[in-house]
């Protein structure tokens, strides 16, 4: 029992200051995430395209992927249906980036459900860490209580909030995220000096 507690003082020892070392990558992020988060919120729809144009891509690129490995492994159980999702992948990116608005329901959905589910981890990560971060792990407790209500609000007014809400969403998680990594690099800049007990 006293092992383990010294192994856990040693771990927060060596994550403060690690924290210590690099608290200004963790500002100059904040300030980036920040600012984003901001052009986000001033500019939704416009966040909104550049968000399905990135996914976009993403589908896309993996579609080729999976079809020139399908086609090299074309002797493999399965061929069918791994062609099938590839040239769906392929179909799918081509979609989103020649209509980019086309998918933005869906994509609403899907962001409004990983924003709901990122505000529950968010909490528990932040409660489940509160002695060990304090006092930052409120930031995180703040965070997570803003994605869900955020999740909750874009839900209840859907299909009208599709054309802008990813946008709004992204730049509001952004600018808290950026929030919340700029308090904690300010709290880490000032080394933290633990009394033995």
């Amino acid at each position: 029992m006293p092992t383990d507690r010294i192994d856990m003082q040693k771990m927060q020892a060596s994550l403060d200051t690690s924290l210590h070392a690099h608290w200004a990558f963790f500002l100059v992020e904040g300030l980036i995430l920040l600012a984003l988060g901001v052009i986000a919120i001033v500019v939704p729809p416009i966040a909104t395209i550049a968000v399905e144009v990135v996914i976009g891509w993403l589908v896309l690129v993996s579609g080729i992927i999976g079809l020139a490995t399908t086609i090299k492994a074309r002797g493999a159980p399965g061929f069918g249906w791994s062609l099938i999702s590839a040239v769906l992948g392929i179909v799918v990116g081509v979609v989103l980036l020649a209509w980019p608005l086309s998918g933005a329901l869906t994509l609403t959905m899907i962001l409004t459900a990983f924003l709901f589910i990122e505000g529950i981890v968010s909490i528990l990560y932040a409660l489940d860490h509160r002695r060990d971060l304090t006092p930052r792990w409120s930031f995180m407790l703040v965070s997570g209580v803003v994605d869900i209500l955020l999740a909750g609000m874009i839900f209840a007014g859907l299909p009208a909030t599709a054309a802008w809400a990813i946008g709004l969403l992204v730049g509001i998680n952004l600018l808290f995220g950026g929030v919340a990594l700029i308090a904690m690099a300010l709290q880490a800049r000032t080394p933290v000096s633990r009394a033995n007990p």
